[in-house]
């Protein structure tokens, strides 16, 4: 399977095993976390069984997902993983409600990642877009580099955190921004695990969410245990809980129908 040489992923089918009926040399297709790669027949290391780095895959077909040759390379390849992350967290994962608020911490690739669609330098975060398309109303923007201030407005941010110009913890700015309840639900995007306790803890007692979406270290993370116990959810997000089968074709339809308003 030949593939571009992008940080994500989208290949064409060059050849196919005898036994695989679902694909056929031509077809448009994203690998979904699984592979063994090559380039010019020398083995290559891989993340997540899956690299992004190559010109050839050898893959399983089962995890291969065929799209709609209309798609653009550049937005599918895209869509494998960063946009779709993002915008499934709060798709599929939270479910944001219409009329909700939420914070995002972090508005970098998985939370800002539009610029392969854009051609900018920057990126902006699909965790504010697939937000502003649940319906949310107050959507809060966390990050310490400040040129993401005008660049996650213009894809909906309502309010804008740089947590380095205070000295105050980020659940204190969140709540201070919502009359002291905090968000109906965050999404914790850096991966730095002693941000995850602030996500939690700036959520609504009772009926806040926290989503997990950063990818850090598998090393045990501390929770402030009355936080949890008030009522709050927290879970974790792979791939923004999108089933790729399913779930991909549907974006990519978006994409091409401009139906998400982020094209």
């Amino acid at each position: 399977m030949n593939k571009k040489t992008t940080q994500c992923e989208c290949s064409i089918v060059e050849s196919v095993g005898e036994d695989v009926t679902s694909l056929k040399e031509g077809d448009l297709v994203i690998p979904t976390y699984v592979g063994n790669v090559c380039q010019r027949a020398k083995a290559l290391y891989h993340l997540s069984s899956c690299s992004t780095w190559t010109e050839y895959m050898v893959a399983t077909a089962n995890y291969l997902v065929k799209i709609d040759p209309r798609a653009s390379m550049a937005d599918a390849s895209f869509i494998s993983c960063g946009f779709s992350t993002g915008y499934g967290a709060a798709w599929k994962e939270a479910k944001v409600e219409k009329g909700s608020s939420i914070a995002v911490q972090g508005l970098g690739p998985v939370g800002l990642g539009v610029h392969t669609l854009y051609s900018a330098k920057d990126n902006l975060d699909t965790v504010l877009v697939g937000a502003r398309i649940q319906g949310a109303t107050r959507i809060i923007g966390i990050d310490i580099i400040e040129r993401k201030r005008e660049l996650g407005k213009a894809f909906g941010m309502t309010d804008f955190i740089n947590p380095s110009e205070s000295d105050k913890t980020i659940s204190q700015l969140v709540k201070e921004l919502t009359e002291g309840e905090g968000v109906d639900y965050s999404f914790e995007c850096t991966g730095y695990m002693n941000l995850i306790n602030e996500a939690l803890q700036a959520t609504k007692a009772g009926k806040g969410m926290l989503t997990v979406v950063g990818a850090g270290k598998n090393a045990p993370v501390q929770i402030d245990f009355m936080t949890l116990i008030a009522g709050r959810t927290m879970k974790g997000s792979i791939f923004g809980g999108i089933k790729v089968q399913s779930g991909i074709p549907v974006i990519v339809e978006k994409c091409i129908n401009k139906a998400s308003s982020i094209w």
